[in-house]
């Protein structure tokens, strides 16, 4: 059973005992700050098994450094643990096999081909110079490939693909590295409006599998309310809300974090399509 309690008026989820063994990743008291600007203050969180959290709030609130800190690009104080151990007792290639980390954007300047791009998901399973093969190599890329609708451009150079096929190409790397837990900042960026669906649904499916877990980082509140299970809703770096989708989009707490009548707003929206 989680905690409720009350800050500055809106209801804040704190960190509570949850069930151990249905716990895949937890932030406790996680701070990044850089001179006198805490950029996270104090965030806490769990995550569990078959939970999709979408991370929301205004630009500036904190999202992207939390996929940061957790990859370990952002320095931070507090823990980070994956199945109760502290992220940074393992060896770089051991956490890999257990999250996957779908950035938002990529930078390519080599002319690899998308198999070869999405084969790369599976280093962390290279089982160096002299060791055996990785037998699943070949059935997860060609699964990543088709699940991702990049099976007829697998042979094209990825300097040869628009934004969105190259989207596309990274989360099949992601896939195919099959790890426990996916973080996907902006997963649909660049993509129309077929592909954003697609994207979201496949994730869905890749969650269905017993042991996994999703975090996403999200700008729209539509496709977050329509897909998250959970939310994790900040504001200059601290936490506003935590918990059941529905509760962390009450009203009140949409309105704390973006300083305007969100509800109102996607109704005005929605009201142009009637």
């Amino acid at each position: 059973m989680r905690r409720w309690k009350q800050t500055t008026g809106i209801n804040e989820q704190a960190a509570g005992p949850g069930d151990p063994s249905q716990e895949l990743l937890s932030l406790e008291n996680v701070t990044v700050q850089y001179g006198d600007l805490k950029v996270l203050d104090s965030v806490s969180f769990a995550l569990s098994e078959g939970e999709w959290l979408m991370i929301v709030g205004p630009n500036g609130a904190g999202k992207s450094t939390i996929v940061n800190t957790i990859s370990g690009e952002a320095p931070y104080t507090g823990q980070i643990r994956f199945r109760q151990q502290d992220i940074r007792a393992y060896k770089p290639g051991e956490l890999a096999r257990c999250i996957g980390i779908l950035s938002q954007n990529h930078f390519v300047g080599y002319s690899f081909t998308v198999r070869e791009v999405v084969g790369l998901g599976r280093y962390a399973y290279k089982k160096g110079i002299l060791g055996g093969t990785d037998e699943q190599k070949e059935i997860l890329v060609d699964r990543a490939l088709e699940m991702t609708g990049l099976t007829e451009l697998q042979d094209h150079s990825v300097l040869q693909l628009s934004g969105g096929e190259l989207q596309r190409t990274f989360l099949a790397q992601l896939f195919a590295q099959d790890p426990q837990v996916l973080i996907l900042d902006e997963p649909t960026n660049h993509l129309d409006l077929i592909y954003q669906k697609q994207i979201f649904a496949l994730v869905r499916e890749w969650l269905q599998t017993e042991g996994r877990a999703v975090i996403s980082v999200v700008h729209d509140l539509s496709l977050a309310k329509a897909y998250g299970s959970s939310g994790l809703l900040l504001q200059k770096g601290r936490l506003v809300a935590r918990g059941g989708i529905d509760d962390v989009f009450a009203p009140e707490a949409l309105e704390a974090a973006y300083s305007m009548d969100v509800y109102a707003w996607m109704q005005e929206m929605l009201g142009q399509w009637t």
